[in-house]
């Protein structure tokens, strides 16, 4: 147990050694007792924390198996909506039932795919396309979901793609880890659910494009109309064709999809198939400027495309003829200035006419013809003889119109009309002259540099200066 010393000068007597002997005894009873209630007292702390560990396993047990079992009722609710094809719809309230939280499904461009439970806006307005995608972005880079104005999001993905998102209206921020478990597998549902419809689409897609092809080389009308539909595609009633392509964007199955999204988001009733290097849509309708455009530039990231818009036709015999204006019009606006955005055939109007059946290079060398020394001359000198004379044309020849237009005084256009007279080397009042110069100037109008090579850098479409 320990040792009793005791320090003296001189040796101890046997007295002494008696008494020492005697207060060794009691010493080592002491530091026994001292000794055994200091295990006590650790074994009593050993046996503390064993129970508060205890305590804790069997606390951690519980939650486990609550956890488990609101797993289990979120599997069994979730699978319940699956075997139901209630869709996106039953989607959204499982979510709401599981949650107790508003729900809202969208497909990747902010569209409305189905809701659930109070509070949800019914008056839905399309997120700016830029903010949504940065959205979209900051998903992608957390397997959680994200938090967006007083929203919880959550992305259905597959295979590396964002095909919808679930949001739940949580202004309070009251979700917690319960509710973003059932987000995240209702998110893997929901990509089950797009993955499914798409695949079907990519199939009514292969067979529409057969159809597109036939359609396009004068195919059986009886036969198409039944083909179209078996694709779900009403082929009776007036049609026009439509033509995109995109520069630095090959026209394969991905920029086709994008095309077929992008119609389908726009209302536009279509059959969709590739021709050469271009997308080729057969629309229901009247030819019009739908967005489309707008709505493929936007989901490309680019706006070097060009969309071109072929004129009505009654019956699936017209067809070819509007597919070949719808080209025509792709190039026409190719070799305009902005070369990208929508050509619609039917208002193309002079350079319609011009452009059918002739090549680009003969347009280019009558305006050099009739407009090659304005041109240069205003190339050179920097002045602005050509548009001042298409001004002058635009307004009919009328001095204070033109003069009004071109923000200038009356005797400062007449100068410039008869710089372009001794420029030119053309006289205004010559009939024939003054046609060709007209059109010289509504082509130079249209196409900018594109068409004379000595046009001010700084024109805009339409002839407008900045």
């Amino acid at each position: 147990l320990g040792y009793l010393v005791v320090s003296a000068p001189e040796p101890p007597s046997d007295d002494e050694r008696f008494l020492l002997y005697a207060l060794a005894r009691p010493t080592a009873a002491a530091l026994y007792n001292a000794d055994a209630r200091s295990r006590d007292r650790e074994y009593a702390r050993q046996l503390f924390r064993a129970i508060e560990e205890r305590d804790a396993v069997n606390e951690r047990l519980t939650a486990l198996v609550a956890e488990l079992e609101a797993q289990h009722t979120v599997h069994d609710v979730l699978a319940r909506a699956h075997d139901g094809d209630a869709g996106e719809r039953g989607i959204a309230e499982a979510v709401y039932e599981l949650t107790g939280l508003a729900t809202c499904i969208e497909d990747r461009f902010g569209n409305p795919l189905a809701r659930a439970g109070p509070g949800v806006d019914t008056r839905h307005e399309k997120p700016d396309p830029t903010l949504r995608e940065q959205l979209l972005h900051r998903a992608m880079r957390t397997p959680d979901p994200v938090r967006h104005e007083g929203r919880l999001i959550g992305v259905a993905r597959h295979h590396g793609e964002i095909l919808g998102t679930i949001e739940l209206v949580d202004p309070a921020c009251a979700a917690g880890d319960a509710e973003a478990f059932a987000l995240g597998h209702a998110c893997t549902a929901l990509a089950l659910e797009l993955a499914h419809r798409r695949s079907l689409a990519e199939a009514e897609l292969r067979m529409s494009r057969d159809l597109v092809e036939d359609l396009l080389t004068g195919a059986d009308e009886g036969g198409a109309y039944a083909r179209a539909e078996a694709v779900g595609h009403d082929l009776h009633g007036p049609h026009h064709v439509v033509v995109a392509q995109w520069q630095a964007t090959a026209a394969d199955d991905r920029f086709l999809a994008v095309v077929d999204r992008s119609a389908r988001g726009l209302g536009m009733r279509s059959l969709l198939a590739r021709r050469s290097d271009l997308a080729v849509l057969v629309v229901q309708g009247e030819p019009r400027d739908p967005g489309l455009y707008g709505a493929v530039a936007g989901e490309l990231g680019s706006w070097r495309g060009v969309v071109g818009v072929g004129s009505l036709c009654e019956t699936t015999a017209g067809l070819p003829h509007s597919y070949e204006q719808a080209v025509s019009a792709l190039h026409v606006r190719r070799q305009s200035q902005p070369p990208y955005g929508t050509a619609v055939y039917e208002e193309l109007g002079l350079y319609r006419i011009l452009a059918r059946g002739t090549d680009a290079r003969d347009v280019t060398f009558f305006v050099r013809e009739w407009l090659g020394p304005l041109l240069d001359y205003d190339a050179t000198h920097g002045t602005d003889l050509v548009h001042t004379l298409t001004r002058y044309f635009d307004h009919g020849g009328n001095y204070e119109e033109t003069a009004r237009a071109l923000a200038v005084h009356r005797s400062t256009l007449r100068y410039r009309l008869q710089r372009i007279r001794e420029v030119g080397g053309r006289r205004l009042d010559d009939v024939d002259s003054r046609f060709n110069l007209q059109v010289a100037t509504r082509i130079w109008k249209v196409s900018g540099p594109a068409s004379g090579g000595g046009a001010r850098s700084d024109s805009l479409p339409g002839g407008e200066t900045r």
